[in-house]
């Protein structure tokens, strides 16, 4: 009965938390619109910079050399184009997936910076959306199943064994 007790637990435990994966992810993915839009705002002000002395921007950071700071600018712009790009390829890519093709898309929720900010200000709530419930009941018998052989693996070296 106990085993019982503890593997509908395991389960209920699934169901709470898997079935807030598309709140999480919706929210993940509005604080990733807003880190594109910043930093698409940041690249763009640079290329305006490189255009109005008639440079592209390979140009205008292969010309960023002479001293240490203007050598680290160069290396943080870098940075910040190829992040402003990798993340403008993730924010396309949860735009155009549902809440549950975006599971299939979890490698996309990489960003440290945005997740850790996301999980912040994340609040569990009540499931109440059909896609909500859908990720409860995986979530449910992911935890059920994930429990129930846990269990069984604790269980095996106490079993008695059956003579054939």
């Amino acid at each position: 009965m106990l085993l019982r007790a503890l593997t509908l637990a395991g389960g209920l435990t699934g169901a709470a938390g898997l079935s807030q994966f598309p709140e999480y992810s919706q929210q993940y993915t509005q604080r990733l619109a807003g880190a594109v839009d910043e930093l698409s705002r940041v690249v763009a002000d640079f290329d305006a910079s490189a255009a109005a002395e008639g440079l592209s921007r390979e140009a205008a950071l292969a010309q960023m050399t002479g001293t240490d700071f203007v050598e680290r600018r160069r290396a943080d712009m870098t940075r910040t184009i190829a992040r402003a790009e990798r993340l403008s390829a993730d924010l396309e890519a949860l735009r155009a997936a549902g809440p549950f093709t975006r599971a299939a898309h979890a490698t996309r929720f990489t960003d440290p910076e945005i997740a850790r900010r996301a999980w912040d200000d994340f609040k569990p709530a009540v499931p109440v959306t059909f896609e909500g419930a859908v990720f409860a009941g995986v979530g449910f018998l992911g935890g059920l199943g994930l429990l129930s052989g846990l269990l069984a693996l604790l269980r095996w070296p106490f079993r008695r064994r059956q003579d054939a």
